[in-house]
């Protein structure tokens, strides 16, 4: 087990009671309502979905989602929220698109909450997201402004971007393919530091495969 994977392990059980992680959740799925027209028939990937925080209350304006995540412990609260709540159109894939084949499904759109900054090659995983989209599809990301590597208040060694430049990111994602790259910030983290609050925007980047 990579130490990402067993560290999420560990905090699933307490990750839905997280106040911070809920709200965060919420907002990011309000920003992809408001950026991409979504619609039943289409179909989803939540990459590093945790236990679906980020999916539940996409659900309704989205056809069949899969949920791919490397942490074993998350996908078990997963599958025991979808089975709680009744959930049809979800389906739970264990997976690490940086190590394993491409599934054979392809997607109308692949959102993602606070993962890429974990994935250690941010143009491979670009080229792997357009890959697994279908022509027109679109990419969400959501994930911190370029930081000076205080947002995580402990590092076990997987923290392995402080966050992104937009630009450069933007240059990235043209570069696999996308066009129409655009941000909007869509809240901000705020921690108290020994020298006073620090701020963390975090950005939405939407775009999209030809």
């Amino acid at each position: 087990m990579n130490v990402s994977a067993e560290h999420f392990d560990n905090k699933a059980r307490q990750w839905d009671s997280n106040p911070f992680a809920q709200e965060r959740a919420i907002k990011i799925a309000d920003a992809i309502g408001a950026a991409v027209p979504l619609s039943p028939p289409m179909t989803a990937l939540d990459y590093g979905c945790g236990t679906g925080l980020l999916s539940v209350p996409l659900k309704d304006k989205l056809g069949t989602i899969t949920l791919m995540d490397s942490s074993s412990g998350m996908l078990a609260v997963l599958r025991e929220k979808i089975t709680a709540q009744g959930i049809a159109n979800m389906v739970v894939q264990p997976g690490d698109l940086t190590h394993t084949a491409l599934p054979d499904t392809h997607f109308d759109i692949i959102y993602s909450s606070m993962t890429l900054h974990h994935i250690p090659d941010t143009g491979a995983i670009l080229q792997r997201f357009h890959t697994l989209l279908k022509p027109g599809g679109v990419l969400c990301i959501a994930d911190l402004d370029e930081e000076d590597g205080t947002f995580h208040d402990s590092d076990i060694g997987f923290h392995v971007h402080h966050g992104f430049n937009r630009t450069v990111l933007a240059e990235m994602a043209h570069k696999q393919g996308f066009v129409a790259v655009n941000f909007s910030t869509i809240f901000e983290v705020t921690k108290q530091r020994a020298n006073g609050e620090q701020r963390y925007p975090v950005f939405l980047m939407v775009a999209r495969r030809d």
